[in-house]
Parts: C-alpha cells; sequence; structure tokens
C-alpha cells in the first residue's frame, strides 16, 4: 500500500474531525467512502465495531477518531502548540463532554424516533445546557480560544453543526449561546470544512482509487 487507507462517511461527525486532522497535516490517503448500511467486507474485517472512521496503515490500524487525532498532532505540530496549559487541559474535558453526555443526548434528540420514550425537549435542553457551560469558558473570537483553529475546534464543532441541523431556525434563535454561534458560523464557512466535505463515489471492491485530501489547502 502506497498511502493509508481511510474509510470514511462524509457526513458522520466522527469521520469530518478525522479528516480534518489528516487535511491540515497534508497526510495523503486513499479513501474509501462507505454507505453505512452497507458496510464493506474488509472494513468489518479489519475493524469489528464497524463504525468509522478507520485509518489503515502498514504497521497499525487506528479506528478511533481521537486516536486518528492525536497520531496525526504526534507526526505534525498541526496546531504549533498555541494554547497554554488550561487551554488544554479544558480541551481534554470539554471532548470527553462532548463524546460522550453530548452525544447521548443529540442522538435522542435529533433522532427521537429511534429511541424508545426519547422526550426530544429534554435532549435538545440537556444538549443546550453543555453549550451554554462551552460559552462561559471559551474567547469572542473566530475558534474557541482564539483565533487560530484548535483541537477542540475540529474535535466538537461538527456535533455542534449535527445539533444545529434538527432546528436551525431554533437554535440561530438562541441569545445565551452567540460565541458557541459564530464559531460554528466560521467553521461552516471555513475553507477546511468546505475541502472535507468533498464528495466522493461510495467505495466498492474494485473501485478506482480515490485519494484524500482531494486538493492542497
Amino acid at each position: 500500500m502506497d498511502y493509508p487507507i481511510l474509510y470514511s462517511f462524509k457526513r458522520c461527525p466522527y469521520a469530518m474531525r478525522a479528516r480534518m486532522a489528516l487535511q491540515l497535516a497534508n497526510i495523503k490517503c486513499e479513501i474509501r467512502e462507505v454507505r453505512l448500511n452497507n458496510k464493506p467486507d474488509h472494513m468489518i474485517e479489519v475493524s469489528p465495531k464497524g463504525t468509522v472512521p478507520v485509518l489503515i496503515m502498514k504497521d497499525k490500524i487506528i479506528d478511533e477518531s481521537i486516536e486518528i487525532i492525536n497520531w496525526v498532532i504526534s507526526k505534525v505540530d498541526i496546531f504549533k502548540g498555541n494554547l497554554e496549559q488550561h487551554e488544554n487541559d479544558l480541551t481534554d474535558e470539554l471532548i470527553s463532554i462532548f463524546d460522550n453526555k453530548f452525544k447521548y443526548h443529540l442522538d435522542r434528540y435529533k433522532y427521537s424516533t429511534r429511541y424508545k420514550d426519547a422526550n426530544l425537549e429534554f435532549h435538545r435542553n440537556e444538549c443546550h445546557k453543555i453549550l451554554k457551560y462551552l460559552e462561559n469558558l471559551i474567547s469572542d473570537k473566530n475558534c474557541f480560544f482564539g483565533e487560530k483553529l484548535n483541537k477542540l475546534d475540529i474535535s466538537i464543532l461538527p456535533f455542534i453543526r449535527q445539533y444545529r441541523i434538527a432546528n436551525e431556525k431554533w437554535f440561530d434563535s438562541l441569545k445565551d449561546i452567540l460565541k458557541v454561534q459564530k464559531c460554528l458560523n466560521n467553521f461552516l464557512e471555513s475553507k477546511l470544512f468546505i475541502e472535507i466535505m468533498h464528495s466522493y463515489k461510495v467505495w466498492e471492491e474494485g473501485s478506482d482509487l480515490d485519494y484524500f485530501p482531494a486538493k492542497k489547502l
């Protein structure tokens, strides 16, 4: 294999954040876009949990998005160590909150019909509480901790994007998370977001090879 293989799904927030890290580091991969309802046998063989992203290299397989981000950072200092120690500590705390508590409530808000007895409004409000907590910790800048993109931005903005999509008019009307909304809007309009959302044909055994990044930043 000339390049790592990345199994991905365009709209999956976990896959999105892994693609952002790889794009920022300009690490070229063979990308395999999958259908979540028809996952390739090879992907299941190398990662039986059956979720994206999966990054396959000659000497290792990484199938957790945060581990892919951390691996990228260990190879290329994509964020150039521009955070204070307390901001680094907050980053780890907030990523954990979003990966666990926020994602739990987000699923039951956005996909409430899939969960028995899920109270849409309750789960929406629980996510909102977390966003208000975030609001009180971040700067009033283009990114969460200043003007430069950091690990926290790429790790949690895909989930906040999903939260907004569930009811854009309601989300945009909120007045108590203005800094969060500003960061999200900057993210959605960024060159990075546009480029990592490039559309690829669904991969099948024998397909022509596709590569990520589609083009350099």
